[in-house]
């Protein structure tokens, strides 16, 4: 049984504003009217959401956590402020990009037929042991696992019948293999649902910290998260 569902993502952002105003363009969002600390965008339902947290620190190292979008070109999102960092191939289909602070995400050109109003594509974990990462994170949402062994690639696959937990309002949630080992706080995290954060530290979730209306926490290998209470 499943131990959380997912709620939401949360991006740590030195410059609220345009960050919005990139993240809303290139994923289909739309930033909530009024203003609210932290600002979020939205869509169609709630977890599509992304918080936008600002943090005092600037970005300093990869993210360790990013984000695979489709786009219907690399120069509309060059045009929204985005930076090529490395260029797609024959052999690598996605194009590594930056946003305006830095922060690192894939674009995957896609044909008119195939984007949707949301372009988020897939969350992409980098770790030091996928496949226990993997089959931890599916264990905590109830989400089936899927590999590619050639290359070390694991990844928790959206639940769509009505059998399975809650799923994901992305493809996938993916874990790869880095050499580099998890330096400092990830600025891009998940926010879930957990009926019991005892559940979770018992399965190997360790307490950072706690507060009013939810508990921040990390999995085996370090990747914060927060938890919150079920809404009912």
């Amino acid at each position: 049984m499943a131990l959380a569902r997912f709620q939401d993502l949360c991006l740590d952002v030195s410059d609220e504003g345009r960050q919005a105003a990139f993240w809303s363009a290139v994923l289909g969002l739309t930033a909530r009217e009024g203003r609210t600390d932290p600002a979020v965008l939205e869509g169609a339902t709630p977890q599509q959401s992304l918080w936008l947290n600002t943090v005092p620190e600037p970005k300093t190292v990869k993210h360790r956590v990013h984000l695979d979008v489709d786009t219907e070109s690399v120069e509309a999102l060059e045009a929204l402020g985005a930076t090529v960092l490395v260029p797609a191939t024959d052999e690598q289909r996605w194009t590594v990009m930056a946003d305006p602070e830095g922060g690192e995400f894939c674009a995957f050109v896609r044909a008119p037929d195939r984007l949707r109003p949301y372009r988020l594509y897939e969350v992409v974990v980098d770790c030091a042991v996928p496949e226990q990462v993997a089959r931890w994170w599916g264990e905590v949402l109830g989400l089936a696992v899927g590999s590619d062994t050639e290359h070390d690639w694991w990844w928790l696959e959206a639940g769509t019948d009505a059998r399975s937990a809650p799923g994901l309002p992305f493809e996938g949630l993916v874990f790869v293999p880095v050499p580099e080992p998890k330096r400092g706080k990830n600025r891009l995290h998940w926010d879930v649902q957990a009926p019991s954060v005892d559940a979770l530290v018992a399965a190997g979730a360790t307490v950072l910290g706690t507060q009013p209306h939810w508990t921040v926490m990390a999995d085996p290998e370090g990747n914060e998260f927060c938890a919150f209470p079920v809404d009912e």
